[in-house]
């Protein structure tokens, strides 16, 4: 059997010391026909254990579990058996650090679980969960692995990338860079912004989607890595370059002018029927409205779509827009959202995109200054 047919199931090994959370991720995963549980595991070391007899494409990990605990467990996996892992743990006893931990050594993407939902949020985080462990299948070397596996016993029941497009350059300096970014983003944002210099002549938006509690800890750990000056952003604040403003998880970013030399930050609520709050379509339109031709957008690394229309809004209004490349993006949804739509005027792998922002700052500039 072709391993990577998308007929065959994608095996999802359950690690918690839950008992009620390795039954509710259970039924959760269970939802889906085109995934099997292959196995649940109380500890780290049963985990490790299980991963090497079961061959899982995708495991969900649990943080705060006795013995060998999440975050010692996941750098076990990535040394020994790498794989996909997705973090399913409560913010409230693991902290956003050790999640935040746990993407720097390699987790895939991580969830916010609780102990008891109401019917509205069991379907959310049940639809967050299998669209990310489908995403995370993808990307398992189990899956395009021609040796044989055992056999499912389950539990519970790319276009090419867009040719670079030549950019318009108005003759006005960038102001503002807005950044829209999702699964993958939190490493793809510190290799960003740790390459740009502490005077960019811009200041920098940020939508990066997380769990609510996350963009704090998010924010400091940026600050202490990069040269600019990385914070949550906060209502009414004035919009100064060299800094780089992270919107709150659970409210929309947006910027507004209050006179031809200040623009302020803004957060809202609204609109409140998107799929994600903060969105980077709500962000980045509102960067074009404002600064037009002087803004720059970039969509890195994401699943789904959101920053495709706000992207748009940049392109048409004149902007320089660049997306992340499919190579170097760990999930190439949002980045091909945009492509697909002929928005972007580049397109690039993650390294060089640094370089790409201080050219088009670079030739802006100079474009102003000519005579």
């Amino acid at each position: 059997m072709n391993l990577s047919s998308p007929l065959t199931p994608m095996r999802v090994l359950i690690v918690d010391d839950s008992v009620f959370m390795r039954a509710a991720l259970t039924r959760m995963i269970s939802s889906d026909d085109s995934l099997c549980i292959v196995g649940t595991a109380e500890t780290g070391l049963e985990a490790l254990a299980k991963i090497a007899a079961l061959q899982p494409d995708v495991v969900t990990l649990d943080i705060d579990m006795p013995g060998l605990d999440g975050l010692e467990t996941l750098k076990r996996i990535m040394s020994e058996s790498p794989l996909p892992v997705i973090v399913v743990s409560a913010l409230a006893r693991c902290g956003a650090e050790d999640a935040l931990q746990a993407l720097a050594l390699g987790a895939f993407d991580c969830i916010a679980k609780q102990l008891s939902y109401d019917h509205a949020d069991v379907l959310k985080v049940q639809d967050e969960l299998i669209a990310k462990i489908k995403a995370a299948a993808a990307h398992s070397p189990q899956r395009t692995r021609l040796s044989s596996r055992p056999d499912c016993p389950c539990l519970g029941h790319s276009p090419a990338d867009a040719a670079t497009v030549p950019a318009t350059v108005p003759a006005i300096a960038p102001k503002i860079v807005a950044i829209g970014t999702s699964t993958g983003g939190p490493k793809a944002l510190q290799d960003v912004l740790s390459a740009l210099p502490a005077d960019l002549p811009a200041a920098i938006v940020v939508v990066q989607h997380m769990p609510v509690g996350f963009i704090g800890p998010f924010a400091k750990r940026l600050n202490d890595l990069c040269p600019l000056k990385v914070r949550e952003a906060q209502e009414n604040e004035l919009l100064r370059t060299g800094h780089v403003y992270l919107a709150p998880a659970g409210t929309h970013l947006i910027v507004q002018r209050q006179s031809s030399s200040d623009v302020f930050l803004r957060l809202s609520l609204l609109p409140a029927n998107l799929p994600h709050i903060p969105s980077v379509d709500v962000l980045m339109s509102s960067v074009a409205e404002v600064f037009g031709s002087s803004s720059i957008g970039i969509i890195l690394t994401g699943m789904g779509d959101d920053g495709a229309l706000g992207m748009k809004a940049i392109f048409d209004a004149g902007g320089v827009t660049i997306g992340q490349d499919q190579a170097t993006s760990v999930v190439y949804g949002m980045p091909r959202a945009c492509a697909e739509i002929g928005v972007l005027n580049q397109v690039a792998p993650l390294p060089d995109i640094p370089r790409q922002i201080l050219a088009a700052l670079h030739h802006r500039t100079r474009a102003a200054a000519a005579p």
